[in-house]
């Protein structure tokens, strides 16, 4: 049975530009938080990596100092405003677990403030400015589904979004909303060939996860121009049909994102679209396979 709110909820994805001053994305991150209440928000997510400048451009020792444990002071001050506001939010940090173990992780905390969990990301990039591989360990807890105030949520972080298997497996584990804490852009040299046709990719991934699932999706991406990079926003929600209900600007500040979704909308769909029925779960073996030639 559904734990979505009977009639909407309100979903508020915190699109922002970070500094490499941890104390003004503090700030930000808190300010638009407080907006996502004022605005009844249920659900409030922050982009990947909030805390700082993406760190991943090169491989630098330096940058592990970034990191921090779970619970840490940041994970803390998100706890106590999750309270504050009685949100149920949705933070990613560079978490140290142990000397030289660390991971790109995702925090899941109630309306009370209570830490429900959090995800480790399992896809690990290692591409030009996205040297990710020399930073984290792929997550070991697989793909956990949170039961919230405001429903069953699901959390990938960034690379995960482009695998359809995650968002399956998330819908299988009973997730009727999807949050993708992201940081994705564009590289300089490739923007004015690449740069529409990648974000246009980005988003009908996502939408297609979506519909494939007959589950709600949000991504949101940072905005900016950092080192290599420049981060595209456009962070969105789309509905079980792939219909984008909100999204962000690509070329502009700090923004809050807010999305009021219909949670029947999740029934409607699976039952219209039966995939999850019409699934053939005994002909997949080769999906365990790397490849099947």
């Amino acid at each position: 049975m559904s734990r979505f709110l009977p009639s909407r909820l309100i979903v508020a994805l915190a699109q922002m530009q970070c500094s490499e001053d941890p104390r003004i994305n503090w700030e930000q991150a808190s300010d638009l938080i407080a907006q996502a209440a004022s605005r009844q928000a249920d659900v409030v997510c922050l982009p990947e990596l909030f805390m700082g400048r993406y760190p991943c451009q090169r491989e630098d020792h330096r940058q592990f100092t970034q990191a921090e444990s779970i619970p840490g002071p940041t994970s803390q001050r998100l706890a106590q405003l999750a309270q504050r506001h009685e949100v149920v939010l949705v933070g990613s940090l560079f978490e140290r677990r142990a000397p030289g173990l660390f991971h790109n992780t995702a925090v899941v905390f109630e309306r009370d403030g209570e830490l429900l969990g959090c995800y480790r990301k399992m896809h690990i990039p290692d591409d030009p400015c996205y040297h990710e591989k020399f930073y984290f360990s792929p997550g070991d807890g697989g793909y956990p589904v949170f039961e919230t105030s405001a429903g069953r949520i699901g959390v990938a972080v960034c690379w995960d979004q482009w695998f359809p298997e995650v968002a399956r497996l998330l819908a299988l584990g009973g997730a009727e909303l999807v949050l993708y804490p992201t940081a994705i852009g564009w590289l300089r040299e490739e923007k004015e060939a690449w740069g529409s046709s990648q974000t246009d990719a980005w988003i009908t991934t996502m939408r297609a996860h979506a519909i494939a699932n007959g589950l709600f999706v949000a991504a949101v991406n940072r905005i900016g121009a950092e080192a290599s990079i420049e981060f595209w926003g456009s962070s969105f929600c789309c509905d079980p049909y792939g219909r984008v209900v909100a999204q962000g600007a690509d070329r502009e500040g700090p923004q809050l994102v807010v999305a009021e979704i219909d949670p029947s909308l999740v029934e409607t769909a699976r039952t219209h679209w039966p995939f999850l029925r019409d699934r053939r779960v005994d002909s997949y073996d080769g999906l365990l396979r790397r490849f099947l030639r």
